[in-house]
């Protein structure tokens, strides 16, 4: 953070999406471990900034709690898609999660103990779940396969990229000044057609470097469509989240971008959707 303060936040958001996403990519193609690593860390820190967040509102979730959970059902998940155990171990993760209630019983002095317990569920939910789903995505018959997870978060950044910089310089009517008042429907549209072009562009570029597209072109094309719309729902849900608190971004792990939850509130949303879709087509 330090080291990049003299930039301008024009300047600190390039450097880091580049130094960011080369990580990252490189830990999703390289193999299933360094995926896991990566998306470990960045569910790990996701979970901490929002139960952080939660307290700055005055509200006691069980972080520690609530953050072990989520760590358990990340982990959990991949080693059962990755075929190491069974299923059926799919079900503790009812048992554990329910044990928040009991832990609750020895909290003296709670005013409100089911609101923080429902903040406890929420972080879980909201920010677990979805990293949880990616990986029934990145694995095929117990087999991994980085493609979906790689078209899905470069859908993602064309989205974005395309939103900020055609609302920087074009953006004129809000989209939900309610909610954010920085957001236009030319940025939408901006990170829309950029989102679209990747979208159908990505089989022809896995055709390119010698491998077999996972899934077909119609898909990729209904996936953009659900990362366009559920990336931005899930960037106005976080500032709802935000604006709640009367903070402006959700931490400052990532410079020019915030925190993890506002570089990753659009997966948050997305990912059920396209998990959704295509387990069932």
């Amino acid at each position: 953070m330090t080291a990049l303060s003299k930039f301008s936040n024009l300047t600190q958001r390039l450097i880091t999406a580049i130094l960011g996403a080369a990580g990252i990519v490189f830990g999703i193609v390289y193999s299933e471990w360094t995926y896991f690593i990566i998306f470990f860390i960045i569910c790990v820190f996701s979970l901490i900034e929002f139960y952080k967040l939660t307290l700055l509102d005055g509200l006691v979730p069980q972080k520690t709690f609530g953050t072990l959970c989520g760590i358990a059902i990340f982990c959990l998940s991949f080693f059962i898609e990755r075929g190491d155990i069974s299923y059926r171990y799919y079900f503790l993760i009812f048992p554990t999660v329910s044990c928040v209630y009991m832990i609750k019983l020895y909290k003296k002095f709670e005013r409100k103990p089911f609101t923080n317990i429902a903040y406890t569920f929420l972080g879980i939910f909201y920010v677990a779940v979805p990293f949880m789903l990616l990986n029934i995505a990145a694995f095929e018959n117990q087999v991994y396969d980085y493609q979906i997870i790689f078209g899905c978060l470069f859908i993602l950044w064309a989205s974005d990229s395309g939103a900020y910089f055609a609302g920087t310089l074009f953006g004129k009517r809000k989209l939900f000044e309610r909610i954010s008042p920085k957001k236009s429907w030319e940025g939408f549209i901006g990170g829309a057609a950029l989102a679209f072009s990747f979208a159908y562009g990505l089989p022809y570029f896995f055709s390119a470097i010698g491998h077999e597209p996972t899934i077909r072109s119609w898909q990729w094309m209904v996936i953009g469509v659900i990362i366009i719309i559920g990336g931005t729902f899930g960037d106005l849900v976080e500032s709802l989240l935000k604006r709640s608190i009367e903070i402006k971004d959700s931490g400052d792990s990532l410079p020019g971008h915030g925190g993890f939850l506002d570089r990753f509130d659009g997966l948050l949303i997305s990912a059920p959707f396209i998990v959704a879709f295509l387990e069932i087509f």
